[in-house]
């Protein structure tokens, strides 16, 4: 479960984030802007960072709040499952996906990154879960992500790496490299493989 603290900071930059999109009253925006500042100012005091660069993170958030959408594809080929080392940020290793972006359905989303990061062309088959990403032990970010976890099937392509991911790999369930937790957890990993061998599970969610 994530602290208490964060979730008074995501609820703070929500309140402001919301009031400076509609307001037009001059002392409202102050007051909206105050908020932000002192959820930035929270955020700081936790993380033991400047509130400053934070505070300009919370004011590159505009319009309504709502949470941002990742989208992860697991396609498995002799019982073990693709995974690709990331490049960009720590080299371990992740399921093929990333935000999605507003031109795209999920499930578009999902095989257009899973072409750019592993090379394989697939056809999404099931939902498996949606969770809330702060709540699934990954390394705590300030603004609500929603994660899809998709299984798919591979139609066609080839591994090839790309300017964000280097090796290309099916893994077992019992030899797992070492993950990109910010991207995907060992539970998650786990929690498809039993919808893998269990296509009848039903979706998971929260």
């Amino acid at each position: 479960m994530q602290p208490k603290w964060l979730e008074w900071v995501q609820a703070l930059q929500t309140i402001a984030q919301n009031g400076l999109a509609y307001s037009q009253n001059t002392f409202d925006i102050e007051r909206f802007a105050a908020i932000r500042a002192l959820a930035a100012e929270i955020l700081a005091t936790y993380t033991k960072t400047e509130p400053g660069p934070l505070l300009a993170l919370f004011a590159n958030e505009e319009g309504y709040a709502t949470p941002k959408v990742d989208v992860r594809g697991a396609l498995f080929q002799n019982d073990k499952i693709l995974l690709v080392q990331e490049l960009l940020d720590d080299g371990r290793w992740t399921l093929p996906g990333g935000w999605a972006d507003v031109t795209d359905t999920p499930s578009q989303a999902v095989v257009r990154e899973i072409l750019e990061e592993s090379g394989y062309q697939s056809r999404p088959v099931k939902l498996a879960a949606v969770y809330d990403r702060n709540s699934r032990g990954h390394p705590l970010l300030y603004f609500s992500v929603y994660k899809l976890f998709f299984l798919c099937k591979i139609t066609g392509g080839a591994p090839t790496s790309s300017s964000e991911t280097g090796e290309i790999q099916f893994f077992a369930e019992d030899n797992l490299p070492e993950l990109s937790l910010g991207r995907v957890t060992p539970q998650e990993i786990h929690m498809l493989f039993e919808h893998h061998r269990n296509p009848g599970l039903p979706t998971e969610f929260d």
